[in-house]
């Protein structure tokens, strides 16, 4: 570890995932740390994500891949199904040959229990000062250092700043003042403990049925004492990005026509919260002198890839690794870090919309996507995967 003899902490705007994992990556070169954290505390809300071996080669790389792995759930494959006629479209294995090839296993987390591992390697780490109700108003900067003006008038100075304030980032506001583009889709998340969920349904897998317009998602979290269950559908009305609570009639209006085995998924919870999702066009720049973004910040996608969360906690790992071999010099290691993140996040965004596209093929297009990967060898899956979770800290400069 480097250590740097400036008494300025480098700002972090966000408490989520990738703020605590750029935090992290931040001590680990020798800097102190101070995250401005709008939530009156430090939490994450939803319910269940999905760690590809490459998550877990960035949570080693912070140090906190023992936490992250000791609540992960590890899956014996994924699985795709037609929800209308319960066709299995794929079927890929996680297990030992899934491991040897990429190196760390395929598992699902509970969202509070990996932003809780990123938090212990954070507090065990020292050197990082958290304030909570504090939003970034405005920022400013000159050759030194960087200002961040909160709602209340405070200023708080920096050597550097790093906007992962995630999706509706004010970082990213002020620098790029882009538009959100919204999809239309409409995603329902729950957890439902595992003696209200189906026994034939009881899977150690990622799995998901595909529909019309809409598709189900569950996997087991916990130990398998809960399972998460998300359900995705086109809105009818008009959508605006946003998270408010869900009603079990509005979901239970769009799976008309789905397998009786798939549609008892929607009669599962008790409460769900209600996403309305939205992605950004990728961008070309997202560092700009001493500040930089990450995350959501940088590439906000639609939940398709499932890597959402992955790409931030690459994205810190990668800015950690882009300071190291620039001696700590923050703007060129902010250009190096986009020039190794921009083209890799914008094919996760690209790809998302796609698969998307494929989850929610109707009429002839369903029949192609039944057919894409009929007789395909888990070999030939993992080739086809090899991209995404070929990523770790040995390569993540690579691609500048």
């Amino acid at each position: 570890m480097t250590s740097s003899p400036q008494e300025l902490p480098v700002l972090v705007a966000g408490g989520g995932i990738g703020g605590l994992a750029a935090a992290l990556a931040l001590v680990r070169q020798g800097f102190r740390v101070k995250v401005l954290e709008q939530a009156p505390e430090i939490g994450e809300i939803g319910a269940g994500m999905q760690l590809g071996p490459n998550a877990f080669h960035a949570f080693d790389a912070l140090g906190v891949g023992e936490q992250a792995r000791s609540r992960a759930v590890y899956t014996d494959f994924m699985v795709m199904h037609d929800a209308l006629d319960e066709y299995q479209v794929g079927h890929i294995p996680t297990g030992e040959a899934f491991r040897q090839r990429f190196g760390n296993p395929y598992a699902v987390i509970h969202r509070a229990d990996a932003h809780g591992s990123l938090l212990e390697g954070v507090q065990a780490a020292g050197q990082i000062e958290f304030l909570t109700s504090t939003r970034v108003e405005r920022i400013e900067q000159n050759a030194d250092g960087v200002t961040v003006h909160d709602q209340r008038g405070t200023a708080h100075r920096g050597l550097a700043l790093i906007g992962a304030d995630g999706v509706k980032s004010v970082v990213r506001q002020q620098f790029v003042g882009d538009e959100a583009r919204v999809t239309g889709h409409v995603v329902y998340r729950a957890v439902v403990d595992k003696a209200d969920f189906p026994e034939d349904l009881r899977w150690n897998a990622a799995s998901i049925w595909v529909g019309p317009n809409c598709h189900l998602v569950h996997y087991p979290l916990r130990g398998g004492e809960q399972y998460n269950v998300v359900v995705t559908f086109h809105s009818r009305g008009t959508e605006e990005w946003g998270v408010t609570e869900g009603s079990k009639e509005e979901v239970q209006s769009y799976f008309q026509g789905i397998c009786p085995k798939a549609r008892q998924l929607i009669d599962l919870p008790r409460s769900w919260k209600r996403w309305a999702t939205a992605d950004r066009e990728p961008i070309g720049q997202w560092s700009f002198g001493r500040v930089t973004l990450l995350g959501d910040a940088a590439h906000p996608t639609t939940q398709y890839m499932a890597q959402g969360a992955c790409m931030a906690i690459e994205d810190a790992v990668t800015l950690g690794e882009a300071l190291r071999v620039n001696g700590n010099d923050f703007e060129k290691a902010f250009d190096l870090y986009q020039r190794s993140r921009i083209a890799r996040t914008a094919r996760i965004v690209l790809s998302s919309r796609e698969m998307g596209r494929i989850y929610h093929a109707k009429g002839v297009e369903r029949l192609v996507r039944n057919d894409l990967w009929r007789g395909r060898s888990p070999e030939r899956f993992y080739d086809a995967m090899e991209w995404l979770y070929g990523w770790n800290v040995e390569n993540c400069l690579a691609a500048h």
